[in-house]
């Protein structure tokens, strides 16, 4: 009997799937534990096996498409095998559920209409009566009424005369005059940066790219966040002088680069240590069906460390990082960020995470505010070190300094929790043998 395999759930978030590549065809035999095809989750790409040994039958998915979870991904079964009747079960299923959605949504959906018609109808109204009063759309000159009572471009003759010469649109030049005129300096300018003539082609162009299942689920989960959660945010300033100095000593003794993140980990680990609270999560109403709202804190430290990809962004996660050295949270992000790169993560390897770190200092970045990861109640974004003049003893003095902002949801952590976590943080980063010993490194 035929076997249907279905698109796979990968992740505890995943709710559609792409088909990255398929490693096998119609009429090929399968093995069970063989590799039917390579799938984009919403976290990384996966190989993903068969369980059947037989015959495939069917792609339900072509390569570079995508597919709700549960949805056919294959058939497999005996050769020459008739699969009508399974397709045309699975057609009527999903007609019928299609057909229920729009019942559910088509009250709202015709309310929704008449609103919008009504706004568009005075929209038009109104931009009737102030479309003689405008502008073009795109330019970027001063504009004045002519004798004729309509606009044209303010620009001075010897302008108008280079512009003509050089075949260049005025409109679309930058006027610094007064009142936005343009004068011969715009157009020497203009042409000056243009490499002495003009690079555009007056003609308006962009390309559209589907968005991938990756880009899809973040914008999915930190709009979720970030209208969910009530966001608060604290910085602070930190003087990074010995935590500068204490990487550069132990850098020159020890068989791992140590980077400033490693350093922010391992602290970062020992504030939630001393802050229990900072290191929770807002469940909501208990499953357990009590009607009991609950928040969760975690015993155990798993810090997520933010990793760019082309894509967008990955988080995995450094389990148990208050019990780890420098040197082995130092191998283990290298090691993620490599396997990011390669599209090589597993669902282990990002999940579990009950507090967040994005640095953003390695791109020139002085401060920024983070979107909170779920489920974790904060994320702490760090940026750069830079050298900056300080006031000692009433003395202005060369310094190094870093801030960092702590994003909090409101409804696990308050602002005086928030800011003795960062103070603790401060602490432990300016004096960085508060949290190193022999045994750390």
């Amino acid at each position: 009997m035929a076997e249907i395999v279905r698109m796979p759930k990968l992740s505890d978030t995943m709710t559609e799937g792409t088909v990255s590549r398929w490693l096998k065809k119609v009429g090929d035999k399968v093995k069970s534990g063989e590799i039917l095809a390579e799938i984009d989750s919403d976290k990384a790409t996966m190989e993903f096996e068969s369980f059947y040994d037989g015959t495939l039958l069917h792609i339900g998915i072509p390569d570079k498409k995508g597919a709700p979870v549960n949805a056919i991904l294959a058939i497999i079964g005996k050769p020459g095998e008739d699969i009508s009747k399974i397709l045309e079960a699975e057609k009527a299923s999903s007609q019928k559920s299609e057909v229920k959605s729009q019942k559910e949504t088509a009250g709202a959906s015709k309310a929704e209409s008449q609103v919008q018609a009504a706004v568009e109808r005075k929209t038009e109204v109104a931009a009737v009566h102030q479309s003689a009063a405008l502008p073009p759309s795109g330019t970027t000159g001063g504009w004045e009424q002519s004798s004729g009572g309509g606009l044209r471009i303010k620009a001075s003759p010897l302008a108008k005369k280079l512009a003509k010469d050089q075949n260049l649109r005025i409109s679309l030049i930058g006027g610094s005059g007064g009142g936005g005129r343009v004068v011969k300096k715009d157009i020497e300018n203009f042409l000056h940066f243009s490499n002495g003539k003009s690079s555009f082609s007056m003609k308006e162009s962009f390309t559209e790219e589907p968005v991938s299942q990756m880009r899809k689920t973040i914008a999915k989960h930190l709009s979720e966040s970030k209208f969910t959660s009530p966001h608060f945010y604290l910085t602070m300033e930190i003087n990074a002088e010995e935590l500068v100095k204490m990487r550069a000593t132990i850098n020159e003794v020890s068989s791992t680069r140590l980077s400033y993140n490693d350093f922010i980990i391992k602290a970062t680990a020992a504030a939630l240590r001393e802050h229990p609270k900072v290191n929770a999560s807002w469940l909501g109403e208990s499953s357990a069906g009590s009607g009991q709202v609950v928040i969760r804190y975690n015993n155990h430290i798993h810090i997520g460390v933010a990793v760019s990809v082309d894509e967008g962004l990955l988080v995995p996660v450094v389990k148990f990082a208050d019990g780890k050295t420098l040197s082995q949270i130092a191998a283990e992000v290298k090691s993620f960020a490599q396997k990011a790169k390669d599209k090589k993560l597993q669902p282990k390897d990002w999940e579990g995470n009950t507090f967040t770190i994005s640095n953003l200092g390695m791109y020139g970045i002085e401060e920024f505010t983070a979107i909170i990861n779920p489920p974790d109640a904060c994320i702490l974004a760090v940026g750069g070190i830079k050298e900056v003049p300080v006031v000692k003893e009433g003395k202005v003095l060369p310094g190094v300094t870093m801030k960092m902002t702590l994003s909090c949801d409101h409804r696990v952590v308050d602002g005086a929790l928030g800011a003795d976590f960062l103070q603790t943080l401060k602490t432990l980063l300016e004096n960085p043998v508060l949290f190193l010993g022999a045994s750390s490194i």
